[in-house]
């Protein structure tokens, strides 16, 4: 896969860390290859159960917190063009009709990626994930066939493979372990249990860096 040849990837998720675990040393291939980078992150994930391992943010403080974690993840990436939506956590399928495809429609009227990174429908779970990835689809369906950019999703459901098969773009992320971990600890209001698991000699932390720190996987998507 020739990074260099994108002029501007815009990637689009729900929560800060979203880009972390899955994405991460990807968006910093991108950014090597000296492609623009916009990342969208819709809420503050101010809703989530984590309050840190062991806890350190309060309810109240947990807005705060994530935003300051998202900061430095884009920092560490390399981005220069973060935008925190501030949607609410765990209510974006409840949205207005037509509202997040029409943010989402404007970011790509504005800078015009050639690729966009999201959620795979269907497939990622969360239902902020999925009304995530509805609202970028209905954006692209809005527009002509061929000013459509490419589409790389994200899909981690128990029934992925079974349905939709290997992941036909797979990026290695060699030479970016230290600066994904980097970008996974600075969200740490939700990684600690994870950075805890990567670092220790067992099954568990074999299966965790097997997982996370040598391949990114992705799908493509045909919109009909």
């Amino acid at each position: 896969m020739d990074f260099s040849q994108e002029n501007h990837v815009l990637v689009v998720f729900p929560h800060p860390d979203d880009e972390a675990f899955g994405v991460s040393g990807t968006i910093m291939k991108y950014r090597d290859a000296g492609v623009p980078v916009t990342y969208a992150c819709l809420t503050f994930g101010d809703m989530g159960r984590n309050l840190g391992y062991p806890p350190f943010a309060t309810r109240e403080s947990l807005h705060s917190v994530r935003k300051a974690e998202v900061e430095e993840s884009a920092r560490i990436m390399g981005l220069d063009d973060l935008r925190l939506l501030g949607f609410r956590d765990k209510t974006l399928e409840f949205e207005e009709h037509g509202k997040l495809r029409g943010v989402i429609t404007d970011m790509i009227e504005e800078l015009s990626p050639s690729r966009i990174i999201t959620f795979y429908p269907g497939y990622s779970v969360h239902p902020d994930h999925e009304a995530t990835a509805d609202a970028v689809l209905e954006a692209l369906e809005e527009m002509p066939q061929d000013k459509r950019p490419a589409l790389q999703l994200v899909a981690f459901d128990n029934r992925t493979f079974d349905d939709l098969g290997e992941p036909d773009i797979v990026i290695d992320i060699d030479g970016y372990t230290e600066r994904k971990l980097d970008v996974m600890a600075a969200h740490r209001s939700q990684t600690g249990k994870l950075l805890e698991d990567l670092a220790s000699d067992t099954q568990q932390g074999d299966d965790a860096r097997n997982r996370w720190m040598r391949y990114e996987n992705f799908y493509s998507y045909e919109i009909d």
